[in-house]
């Protein structure tokens, strides 16, 4: 996150250079001297505190007599130290310039103040210069604590073992491979960076290590752990820090991932930080072990206890969870709701509706279809494959090139996915199977034998009738839900006019369910069609004829057991999911982003924002005042400039300068931002949960490491290496040579005794 300078005239930020930048003291003379200089009248109404935590300025407004650099990564401030270094003129070579940081213009009076103060304050500087030079004449700093050489070796030594850990993360390196293949080969990579960096001179490693035993390890396996955690923990304090100062924040969970045998649920929290940038950041593994109940005690602690926020301040909920999780996470959420009403269940803007709709359902015929389209993802992701299935789709839909060129540039990279996935699926099931055969058969050897069993395994799931109706079946109940999807991961005015469109979504799907016997009888001719071309045999599973006989009740015809056993379950499921996902408090909290200027406009600036602001009414500064602020800001923008744009986005609107002037629409818009369901501003590759994917596929699941894949995910994220060794001192002070000394001082004076 960027400091922006608050002195008048300034455009430094720290992205753009490498000043310090220095927050106003938080004791309220000093910060108030700090104000009249800088000369801005608007900062004289805000507290210290508030300015403290808010506003800082760059090191080109101090004597550099009063800053120092006690590392190279650390620059402070001398406790006396006043800001005296200001442009306050330059402004005026285009006085038609518009300045959001104004200048005061200063009385006689403030100017004989300001003299007094200047020079007390040239007298105080000019001490603290001679104080500075008599102690480095004498090596002395009474400021800091002097450190002892063993302890300036031990610190340097940390920083380089904290370097490789954040190397290895940020490269994606294990900290391990499986094996050698010859002698000279390291088995483990950490240990072989630590060499290559002694080899190229490191001299702090090289002083420890040449102190250490020969059979002794370079770095103890719990030496190792704790140099993770610092580090993990320290990454993660820099983004709680912004979660705690922008309050409201909604949590997000993705699929499970397993280190070592035990399955981690990953953890994301959405917000607004102090740009007024939505963010979605990944904050932690938790253990998935447990009952539902224990999961939701679990993570409250982790949010309450471990986190310092509150649950109260957490405003929706998104859970991408597939196969066996499913049940559990809904589970989860609905207690969660139970403790906490406005935590709003909703779909994450990441998946598709239809598919997150089809992976909460809860039948095994269905999770299997999921797990197979999981599958078919992995599988063509090497060109080799993908090859293969652009071959068999040329060779089966050959009397309808047109038809073939479609389907290639629909299985492309994530098809999936998509909204569409089960009409793309149903498209490509024959020149799917073809592909597999082909693999399969392997005649010219161009596969490794675990490519052909997979090809195998996904035929023998495919080439079955049961999944074949499945397919029809939930491609043609999932059509009434996929246009309302699409807007829901579209921009702001689709959402809003998908939650318009909500009760013809369930009076479409109502009206199918009512005349279950009409649309099942079309669907199963589709299937069975679907099964001729494939030459797969027509006929009920053959475990449920096994059941039949041992019960010894009648054959049931196959029309009438997938009606009853896929068509029914399968459209009241969906029926169930979009009412549970899409509640009365969850509609009231999308049509709130009529708040939007351009969804204003949209409705001729008819819009009726009261009627759903009770959803939100306790987070508001001002609730009382709401009404009126509402009719304000409609005004404001229904008389606006005929070269004023309406702003499109909740971004755009927060990012405005005098949405200030309206406080509750300012905080409703946070709020709202919030919620899983609104797409992030950012592209796709800065999306948490891809940075995740993306160091998941990088290497083999058993090289996998917790602490690791967090890093890696979190590189964006500042960190400072003087702080992490400051921290493993802390924390582990047995490992300090000075606590070392002490202990073998000790133990000289029991052998004594």
């Amino acid at each position: 996150m960027p400091n922006f300078c608050a002195a008048p005239n300034c455009t430094r930020k720290s992205t753009q250079s490498d000043l310090a930048f220095f927050r106003f003291p938080r004791d309220p003379e000093r910060c108030r001297i700090w104000v009249e200089n800088c000369r801005r009248a608007d900062l004289e109404a805000k507290t210290s505190d508030q300015l403290n935590k808010h506003y800082r300025l760059c090191a080109k407004h101090f004597d550099p007599a009063m800053v120092c650099k006690t590392s190279p990564y650390r620059t402070v401030l001398k406790d006396t130290a006043i800001p005296t270094i200001f442009d306050l003129t330059s402004h005026l070579k285009n006085p038609h310039t518009r300045h959001r940081k104004r200048i005061k213009e200063l009385t006689e009076e403030d100017l004989r103040k300001i003299k007094e103060r200047r020079l007390a304050s040239s007298i105080d500087q000019l001490v603290s210069k001679k104080d500075a030079a008599a102690e480095d004449n004498s090596n002395t700093n009474e400021d800091e604590p002097q450190l002892s050489t063993e302890e300036k070796e031990f610190r340097d030594y940390l920083r380089s073992l904290f370097e490789v850990v954040v190397m290895l993360a940020k490269q994606s390196i294990p900290l391990a491979v499986d094996k050698a293949s010859e002698a000279e080969h390291k088995s483990d990579n950490f240990q072989a960076l630590l060499d290559y960096r002694m080899n190229a001179g490191d001299e702090a490693l090289r002083k420890r290590f040449d102190a250490t035993a020969v059979n002794t390890e370079y770095l103890s396996a719990t030496q190792r752990g704790q140099l993770l955690d610092v580090c993990e923990n320290t990454v993660r304090e820099e983004m709680l820090m912004e979660v705690r100062e922008s309050r409201f924040f909604s949590l997000v969970t993705g699929d499970l991932v397993e280190f070592a045998n035990e399955k981690h649920l990953p953890l994301f929290l959405r917000f607004v930080n102090q740009q007024n940038v939505l963010r979605e950041e990944f904050l932690d593994f938790m253990p998935f072990d447990g009952d539902e109940s224990a999961l939701v005690e679990r993570l409250e602690a982790q949010l309450t206890d471990r986190w310092g926020l509150s649950m109260e301040d957490c405003r929706g909920q998104a859970h991408k969870a597939t196969g066996a999780s499913t049940t559990k996470m809904k589970a989860v959420a609905v207690l969660l709701m139970e403790k906490y009403p406005l935590l709003l269940h909703m779909p994450c803007s990441h998946t598709a509706l239809n598919i997150h709709l089809a992976n909460n359902l809860p039948f095994p015929n269905v999770q299997i279809i999921m797990e197979t389209l999981r599958r078919i993802c992995a599988f063509f992701r090497t060109p080799f494959t993908q090859d293969e299935l652009e071959k068999a789709i040329s060779t089966h839909y050959q009397k309808n090139e047109e038809k073939g060129a479609t389907l290639k540039q629909a299985c492309g990279p994530g098809w999936t996915e998509q909204h569409n996935v089960f009409d793309v699926l149903l498209d490509m099931l024959a020149p799917l199977l073809l592909c597999m055969d082909s693999i399969r058969d392997n005649d010219d050897g161009k596969f490794a034998d675990v490519v052909t069993a997979d090809a195998y395994s996904i035929i023998e799931t495919l080439a079955d009738f049961e999944i074949i109706v499945t397919i029809v079946i939930l491609k043609n109940v999932l059509t009434f839900t996929r246009a309302f999807g699409r807007n829901l991961q579209g921009e702001t005015l689709d959402v809003f006019c998908a939650a318009n469109s909500l009760t013809a979504v369930l009076h479409s799907l109502n009206e199918v369910n009512d005349n279950i016997d009409v649309y099942h009888e079309f669907w199963y001719e589709e299937a069975v069609s679907v099964a001729t071309v494939m030459e797969i045999p027509v006929r009920v599973p053959r475990l449920f004829l096994r059941k039949q006989r041992a019960a010894d009740v009648g054959e049931i015809q196959a029309e009438a057991y997938f009606k009853e056993y896929v068509t029914i379950p399968v459209i009241r499921g969906i029926m169930q999911e979009v009412d549970d996902m899409f509640s009365e408090t969850n509609v009231k909290a999308l049509k709130c982003l009529s708040l939007v200027p351009a969804i204003m406009g949209q409705m001729k600036f008819n819009t009726t924002e009261e009627n759903y602001a009770d959803v939100y009414r306790n987070d508001l500064p001002n609730p009382d005042t709401l009404p009126a602020e509402l009719h304000c800001w409609r005004i404001k923008w229904k008389h606006r400039g005929k070269e004023v744009r309406l702003p499109t986005t909740i971004h755009e609107t927060l990012q405005l300068p005098d949405v200030k002037f309206f406080p509750n629409v300012n905080s409703f818009l946070k709020v709202l931002s919030t919620l899983p369901l609104l797409k992030l501003e950012d592209h796709k590759s800065d999306i948490a949960s891809e940075r995740l994917q993306a160091y998941l596929d990088s290497m083999p699941a058993k090289q996998w490491n917790r602490s690791l894949a967090m890093l890696n995910i979190n590189t964006h994220v500042k960190h400072d290496l003087d702080v992490m060794v400051d921290k493993y001192c802390r924390l582990y002070p047995e490992d300090d040579p000075e606590a070392e000394a002490e202990s073998e001082e000790v133990v000289e004076e029991d052998v004594v005794k």
